[in-house]
C-alpha cells in the first residue's frame, strides 16, 4: 500500500499519512493524482504536513508548486563546479528511495537502521539526491570533501532542553534540510556547540526530521531518562514533521550510530532495546552516579550538612525495624563524613572524626553484620546500632569504601572481617568492571598475609584488567584520574619504594583534583583510595609529606583517631 492507494475512514487519521484525517487525505491524493508519472514513486509525506497547517482552499497551489519543484529538481545536468558548490552529505530514511532511484545511488550506504547517507543538491529552488552520474562527473572524492565542508557550513541554533527528570538534551535545528547530517559527525558538532568533546562512551542522539537533531552525551546516571526523554521527543518531532526522518533513538559511538528502537511494523508500536554493551555501561554509570563518585553538575552542589546528619541518625533508629536500609544509611554516613572535611580539611574536628567513625560503623556492619553498638554524631544525635546479621551486599565499590574506611582510621578487626567477606558474592557486582574485582581480590590477599608474590600476582592482574580498552562500564577520565590511584600507590608500596611512592601519591592528588575542580561535592574533598594507601604507607615508615590536599593530616597522622565501637 502506498499513499496513493491507502484507504481510511473519513474521520480517522489515515493509514499512511496519519497527520490528516481519511477525508483529507483523499483530497490530497486527488490533488496530486494528475502529476504521477507512471513509472515514478513519490511520497507525499512532507506535502501533507505542509498542507496540514494551511486552508483547504489553499491546497491546490501547493500541490502544483510541490510538483514543480520536483520536476525541476530532477533535471540534472550541472557542471562538475555547480556540483560541488552545491552538494551537502545528507541523512535520507530508507523506504524514501524507491527501488528506479536506489538502482542509480551505489555510492550510498546505510549508516545505521533506517538511514541511508546520500549527496544532495542544494539549489535556489529545490534540493535533488546526487545520482552515480553526478558523482562520476564531480569526481568521488572531490564530491565528498565538498559536501562536507558545505554541511559544516549550514547554519543552525542551538538550545539545552530539560524535559523531564535530569536529563540535559542538546537540540539543533535550523531552516535548512541538512542540519540531521550533522548527526554523522556529532563529535565535532558536541564540541562546536558545547565547547567539550564527547566522552568515549559516545552519546543518544536523535534526528526527528531533516531540520532538526537532538543528542546527550553519556557521562552519568542520567543516561536511564535521557533515553526515555529522547524517544518521546523524536516520536513527537517525527510526527509533527515537516521533513521526517527517524523516529528512532540512536547510540552514537566513535562514528558509528546503532539503533536503540525497535519497531514492530504490524501494531506500529515502538520499544527501546539497547545492546547488551550500552546496557552494562548504563548500569555502571547509575551506580557510580547514585554514589556521588563521578563528578557531574548534580553532584556540584555543597551538601546540607544539618539535613544529612539528620538522614543518617534516623537512617539508624529504623535499623531496628528496616534493616534493608543499611545501605543507603552507611551511604549517607559516608557522604556526611567526607562532607565534614570540606570545611574542616585537616580532620581536626570532633564532629568530623564522628562522622568518619560512624561511617566505619555502618560500612563494616553492611558486609559482616554488627553487634549492637552506640553510634554517635555528637551529643544530640546518639543512636543505638542493633544487632545485625551479615548480608553482604554485591557492591564492589561500596565494599572498597568500607575497607578504605576501616584501612583509615587503623581499624584491624573490621579490616579482617571484610576481607572475609567471599569474593564470589562481591563478583555477582554486574556494574563494574574487571579490575575493580581484582582489585578487591588483591586487597583481601594482602591483609590476608599471604605470600608476597600471590600479592603481586594477582596485583598485575588488576593492572592489566584496568588498561583502557578493557573498560566497559565506567568512564575513562573517573578510572584513571580516581578509580586506580589506589592501585598505583599500592604498588610503589609493596615494591618498598619511598621515593616512586611520593611521586605517585603526588600524582594520584594531582589528578584527583584535576577530576574534581572546584566541585562541592563530598567525595571531592578527600582522595579516599590514596588516603588509605598512604596510611599504610605511613604505619610502615614512608615518609609521607604531612600536609598535602585531600589527605585529612589527622587522619592520615592517627593524631585524630579514637576509639570506635563495636
Amino acid at each position: 500500500m502506498n499513499h496513493y492507494d491507502a484507504v481510511s475512514a473519513p474521520d480517522a487519521p489515515d493509514t499512511a499519512l496519519p497527520m490528516l484525517n481519511g477525508a483529507q487525505a483523499a483530497y490530497l491524493r486527488a490533488l496530486a493524482a494528475p502529476y504521477v508519472q507512471a513509472d515514478h514513486q513519490y511520497s507525499l509525506h512532507n506535502l501533507a504536513h505542509y498542507c496540514r497547517r494551511a486552508p483547504q482552499e489553499r491546497w491546490p497551489e501547493l500541490v502544483a508548486a510541490h510538483f514543480t519543484q520536483l520536476r525541476g529538481a530532477s533535471q540534472g545536468g550541472e557542471s562538475a563546479e555547480e556540483l560541488l558548490r552545491g552538494a551537502h552529505a545528507r541523512l535520507v530514511p530508507v523506504d524514501s528511495l524507491p527501488p528506479e532511484v536506489a538502482g542509480s545511488l551505489s555510492y550510498a550506504r546505510v549508516v545505521a537502521e533506517g538511514l541511508v547517507f546520500t549527496y544532495a543538491l542544494d539549489s535556489p529552488t529545490s534540493v535533488r539526491i546526487l545520482t552515480d552520474v553526478d558523482v562520476e562527473r564531480a569526481g568521488l572524492e572531490a564530491l565528498g570533501a565538498a559536501a562536507y565542508a558545505n554541511l559544516m557550513r549550514v547554519p543552525f541554533e542551538y538550545d539545552e532542553i530539560a524535559i523531564e527528570g535530569r536529563a540535559l538534551l542538546h537540540s539543533v535545528h535550523g531552516e535548512s534540510p541538512f542540519v540531521a547530517g550533522r548527526a554523522l559527525f556529532l563529535s565535532a558538532l558536541a564540541r562546536e556547540v558545547t565547547g567539550e568533546s564527547l566522552p568515549d562512551a559516545g552519546a543518544l542522539v536523535v534526528m526527528p526530521t531533516r531540520h532538526l537533531l537532538a543528542f546527550h552525551p553519556i557521562v552519568d546516571g542520567s543516561v536511564v531518562d535521557a533515553v526515555n526523554d529522547l524517544a518521546a521527543y523524536a516520536l513527537g518531532a517525527h510526527e509533527d514533521g515537516p521533513g521526517a526522518l527517524s523516529p528512532r533513538v540512536y547510540w552514537w559511538q566513535g562514528g558509528g550510530l546503532t539503533s536503540l528502537t525497535d519497531i514492530d511494523h504490524d501494531t506500529l508500536t515502538f520499544s527501546l532495546r539497547p545492546p547488551p554493551q550500552l546496557l552494562a555501561l548504563m548500569k555502571g554509570l547509575v551506580r557510580l552516579d547514585g554514589a556521588g563518585r563521578l563528578a557531574t553538575r548534580a553532584a556540584a552542589k555543597a551538601p546540607d550538612m544539618a539535613g544529612l546528619t539528620a538522614t543518617t541518625t534516623q537512617g539508624i533508629a529504623r535499623l531496628t525495624e528496616s534493616p534493608s536500609g543499611l545501605a543507603d544509611t552507611f551511604s549517607s554516613a559516608l557522604t556526611l563524613g567526607l562532607a565534614r572535611c570540606a570545611a574542616d580539611p585537616q580532620g581536626a574536628h570532633i564532629d568530623t572524626w564522628d562522622a568518619w567513625a560512624v561511617a566505619v560503623q555502618l560500612g563494616s556492619a553492611l558486609f559482616t553484620g554488627a553487634q549492637p553498638q552506640q553510634c554517635s554524631l555528637g551529643e544530640d544525635f546518639l543512636r543505638q546500632l542493633p544487632a545485625l546479621a551479615a548480608e553482604p551486599p554485591a557492591d564492589a565499590h561500596a565494599w572498597l569504601d568500607a575497607l578504605y574506611l576501616a584501612v583509615v582510621c587503623r581499624q584491624r578487626d573490621r579490616i579482617s572481617r571484610l576481607c572475609q567477606v567471599p569474593l564470589q558474592t562481591l563478583r555477582q557486582d554486574d556494574s563494574v568492571d574487571e579490575y575493580v574485582l581484582h582489585w578487591i581480590d588483591t586487597l583481601q590477599t594482602y591483609f590476608s598475609e599471604s605470600p608476597v608474590d600471590d600479592v603481586v600476582a594477582k596485583l598485575l592482574t588488576t593492572m592489566q584488567a584496568s588498561m583502557p580498552e578493557n573498560l566497559t562500564r565506567a568512564p575513562k577520565d573517573f578510572v584513571n584520574c580516581v578509580d586506580y590511584q589506589p592501585v598505583a600507590l599500592f604498588h610503589r608500596l609493596i615494591a618498598r619504594d619511598p621515593d616512586a611512592f611520593a611521586e605517585t601519591l603526588a600524582e594520584a592528588l594531582a589528578d584527583h583534583g584535576r577530576y574534581w575542580g572546584d566541585s562541592a561535592a563530598p567525595r571531592a574533598q578527600v582522595a579516599l583510595g590514596p588516603l588509605a594507601v598512604a596510611s599504610l604507607a605511613h604505619d610502615q615508615g614512608f615518609p609521607v609529606v604531612s600536609k598535602q590536599p585531600y589527605l585529612p593530616l589527622y587522619l592520615l597522622n592517627r593524631e585524630r583517631i579514637e576509639t570506635i565501637p563495636g
